[in-house]
């Protein structure tokens, strides 16, 4: 049975979907952008501070469900310019500097808000 997953430490969806949703022990985060969940705003205008605090609400989903980056097997990167991949790279491997998981990196033409950048994010627990 899936459960939905919800905490106030990390944005509010802003529309029809959940922040994550688990089933048999894997847990499918939706898409995170730079929201500050305190203030409900994107306060960060480069893609450093934007892909840090993504990686904040990242965390707090994950803990909230009871995970850690150490179970992420499969991220999958939206940048809205491929020329900013350097930048959010930087900031990406230090969440996971071992045990890095898949990930895939696209450039899109737009994301919500007008954020320069998204990360969904799947992790996953031994049965």
């Amino acid at each position: 049975m899936k459960k939905i997953i919800s905490t106030s430490n990390a944005p509010a969806a802003i529309g029809p979907y959940s922040q994550a949703v688990e089933i048999n022990n894997t847990l499918y985060l939706s898409g995170q952008i730079p929201i500050n969940p305190t203030s409900g705003k994107v306060e960060a205008t480069d893609v450093s501070g934007q892909t840090e605090q993504i990686f904040k609400n990242i965390e707090a989903v994950l803990y909230e469900a009871g995970y850690s980056f150490e179970n992420v097997v499969k991220t999958t990167v939206f940048l809205s310019d491929m020329a900013n991949f350097a930048e959010m790279n930087a900031v990406y491997g230090k969440y996971y500097e071992t045990n890095s998981p898949a990930r895939s990196t696209v450039a899109v033409k737009g994301l919500p808000l007008g954020v320069l950048v998204e990360i969904e994010t799947v992790a996953a627990k031994p049965l």
